[in-house]
């Protein structure tokens, strides 16, 4: 984004404050991804594992060192009393390649986020759906370079508003916006339209997966310190110089 000075991109927030802690001139100027309802943690249908507190002594699969998915996986446990050393931590390379673990026994547990869910739902048990299990959690956010934002002010404010409108079409019309993911990233139909359903219906503690692009500070807090605590983030966030309201609705500005 900052070598080809795109105005606007949707972005992991850790990597944001990563790139702020750094010296980029950079300011969320919209809240899109609110939770991280798309996971959940699956085993095979006949595993002893009914819950969190079963993980003790078991393989957790994770992705990477520093990922969203080993601060989740962090998250999880401490909710049940438990410490990282309760379990063995398993680095899979990525969520297809912890699905294939999982199927072969080289791990007990993998987290499967969505469209791979719905994908493979019927094969594996959800031991823990992370909507019901931990809090909101700021998972995208819309950013613009200060450069940009008074150069392209106009252009950001179209694309936010734009993107109002599809989260609005896709919570009123499930199974039509399915079809248009199904095509645009060639999933088979019904493999898309249970993953929107699933998300346009998913609501974490009264907070929505896709938001309209009003910034929920908590959210993103949330999970910022959850990224510290594996090593992704290291720094003091000044989270008043983070975000630039001015160009969503106004329906949006105030921030939660």
């Amino acid at each position: 984004m900052l070598a080809g000075n795109a105005p606007y991109a949707e972005v992991n927030p850790v990597v944001v404050v990563s790139a702020v802690l750094q010296g980029a001139d950079l300011r969320i100027v919209s809240d899109n991804v609110l939770t991280v309802a798309e996971f959940v943690w699956a085993v095979k249908p006949d595993s002893p594992i009914r819950s969190v507190k079963d993980f003790k002594g078991r393989k957790l699969g994770y992705t990477n060192p520093r990922s969203t998915s080993q601060a989740l996986a962090n998250l999880l446990l401490q909710s049940a009393g438990l410490k990282p050393e309760d379990v063995e931590l398993v680095k899979t390379g990525g969520f297809g390649e912890g699905v294939a673990a999982l199927d072969q026994g080289l791990i007990d547990v993998t987290p499967i986020p969505e469209p791979l869910w719905s994908k493979f739902k019927g094969k594996y048990r959800a031991v823990v759906v992370a909507s019901e299990s931990l809090p909101p959690l700021d998972n995208v956010v819309g950013v613009s370079t200060a450069e940009n934002a008074g150069k392209r002010a106009d252009f950001i404010r179209g694309v936010l508003r734009a993107r109002q409108k599809a989260v609005r079409f896709m919570k009123a019309n499930p199974d039509e916006a399915g079809d248009i993911v199904a095509k645009a990233y060639n999933l088979e139909r019904d493999v898309a339209r249970s993953a929107v359903r699933n998300l346009t219906t998913s609501v974490t503690n009264g907070v929505p997966y896709w938001g309209e692009g009003q910034i929920h500070q908590e959210g993103l807090k949330r999970m910022i310190e959850a990224q510290k605590a594996v090593g992704a983030i290291s720094g003091e966030v000044d989270y008043a110089k983070l975000y630039d309201t001015r160009f969503l609705p106004d329906d949006q500005k105030a921030m939660k």
